[in-house]
């Protein structure tokens, strides 16, 4: 009996389709501060926002990362208010003085 196989090793595709259908265990979860899937399960800690640690994580060549997440992509429920407090001289409790009308 002839082998018909030209090839000198045997195909089989080892790091790609077969292996991805052993892929049936997570490793990440769901993360309780940022959302992402990237909790570590053994670890306990997340990938992306580094949770439960009390800073986030962050670094200078993640530019992209820091932008996404970064003050301002959030409702900021204090901060929007600011600049206008700012340009009242942050006055609390008292009536805003009268503006004068245009004359016509």
């Amino acid at each position: 009996k002839k082998n018909n196989q030209t090839h000198p090793h045997p195909i089989t595709m080892t790091k790609g389709t077969t292996s991805f259908g052993k892929r049936h265990n997570k490793s990440h979860t769901l993360c309780v501060r940022c959302g992402k899937r990237s909790f570590h399960i053994q670890k306990s800690t997340c990938a992306s926002c580094s949770y439960p640690s009390k800073t986030m994580r962050r670094y200078q060549w993640a530019e992209k990362a820091k932008r996404r997440r970064t003050q301002g992509t959030g409702r900021m429920r204090y901060l929007k208010h600011v600049p206008r407090r700012f340009k009242n001289g942050f006055r609390e409790g008292t009536k805003a003085p009268a503006r004068k009308r245009a004359s016509q």
